[in-house]
């Protein structure tokens, strides 16, 4: 894709870069992802157009998911890569060719900082955001290949629980597409917690068209792979994030191992 003419920059020198890693050097199998990790909006697009308290709902970021992330990723000596904008700038797990990639409704509200964006506009929140992201995340998976190492990539987002008026039972989901090997594995690990309940595909289910994480970089590259979403009252607070982190943690570990694959250093 051609860079737009009228592409002006977004980020300004003093705003931080869409990627935050941890933990790089660790060694475990797994990697943890986190595509909607923040709700920072650059500077030059002010509020989009929103009232203060709309940006801190889930149309905004994935509450609670990279506090989860992080505690997970250092229960498994795991590095973990999350990205820091809000995906009302730009969504970083839809392909930018589809037209909710920056969406101009969330949930049920306009997004008036969306709406009319002209083509340099739109190149210029893929070009420093989406990009560099997906951009690092190739870099780090070539580099496991290029030294041997296995793979399992962990896909970590919340939900919201309650969507247009409708409640959400479930406590937690598992979700696949092509590949559902380690789904699968991971989902049986789950649900043999007593009292949690975990759905198979749903609220919604794992597509090309919806996401682009795993079918770019963990089915592209035959890696086995799950996105998991935890409801979002259910980590808001630290007692819950660290709660949802070691039951992940076991139950990685348990599908990692059923599937004869390492699931820490040293196993």
């Amino acid at each position: 894709m051609l860079m737009p003419t009228e592409a002006r920059p977004l980020l300004g020198p003093d705003e931080p870069p869409p990627v935050r890693e941890e933990g790089l050097d660790r060694l475990s199998d797994f990697l943890i992802v986190v595509d909607h990790a923040g709700r920072r909006i650059p500077r030059r697009l002010g509020d989009l157009g929103l009232p203060a308290a709309e940006l801190e709902r889930h149309i905004a970021w994935d509450i609670g998911a990279f506090e989860v992330a992080r505690r997970l990723a250092a229960g498994l000596g795991a590095p973990l890569i999350a990205q820091e904008y809000s995906r009302l700038v730009i969504d970083c797990n839809r392909d930018p060719a589809v037209p909710t990639s920056i969406p101009t409704v969330g949930e049920l509200i306009d997004i008036p900082g969306n709406v009319g964006l002209t083509d340099g506009e739109r190149w210029s929140r893929r070009r420093e955001i989406f990009d560099p992201y997906h951009a690092r995340l190739r870099a780090v998976l070539d580099a496991r290949l290029a030294a041997g190492r296995r793979t399992i990539l962990v896909a970590q987002h919340t939900m919201t629980d309650v969507f247009k008026g409708v409640r959400r039972e479930m406590h937690a989901a598992v979700l696949y597409h092509r590949d559902r090997r380690f789904a699968m594995a991971l989902l049986e690990a789950l649900r043999r917690e007593p009292g949690l309940v975990v759905a198979e595909n749903e609220p919604y289910f794992l597509s090309d068209a919806t996401d682009y994480t795993v079918p770019r970089h963990a089915e592209a590259r035959g890696l086995l792979h799950v996105e998991i979403e935890i409801r979002q009252d259910l980590v808001r607070e630290p007692e819950g994030q660290e709660r949802w982190a070691r039951l992940l943690c076991a139950a990685l570990g348990s599908a990692a191992r059923r599937l004869g694959q390492a699931s820490a250093p040293g196993e």
